[in-house]
């Protein structure tokens, strides 16, 4: 992962970075139509808050030909990573072993989450065995 930081994007800059990591790279165009499929949102708006994020080195652009075509600067596990660190420092002070079992207690966890969460627990014990 890298070390380089980023700014925290907003709740509709998620949503087009949303987009962007399931079909980049993409037109504005391309993003809107799959942002106004889910809710009501202007090609202007799209256009001019994809514009905000390539100023703010979340997005990158090329040119191509056909128009420009966007990338995700941020990679999702980082934007990931980012958000839950916020959480945890906002309303768990900072465990983030608070924020997933907070998280686990909601009931909805699948059993392929189960066995995900029990191989992540078996190597934190083991981790934590060599130390």
């Amino acid at each position: 992962m890298s070390n380089e930081i980023f700014p925290q994007p907003s709740e509709g800059e998620l949503d087009i970075l949303q987009v962007l990591w399931k079909i980049e790279p993409a037109t504005v165009r391309q993003v809107h139509e799959l942002l106004s499929a889910s809710k009501p949102v202007g090609y202007t708006t799209t256009l001019k808050q994809m514009q905000r994020m390539l100023e703010k080195n979340l997005l990158s652009r090329e040119d191509r030909e056909g128009g420009h075509h966007y990338r995700c600067a941020l990679p999702q596990q980082q934007a990931r990573q980012n958000l839950v660190d916020k959480l945890a420092q906002q309303l768990f002070e900072g465990s983030g072993t608070q924020l997933a079992i907070q998280a686990l207690g909601s009931g909805k966890v699948s059993n392929a989450e189960l066995v995900e969460l029990e191989k992540l627990l078996q190597a934190l014990k083991k981790n934590q065995s060599h130390e």
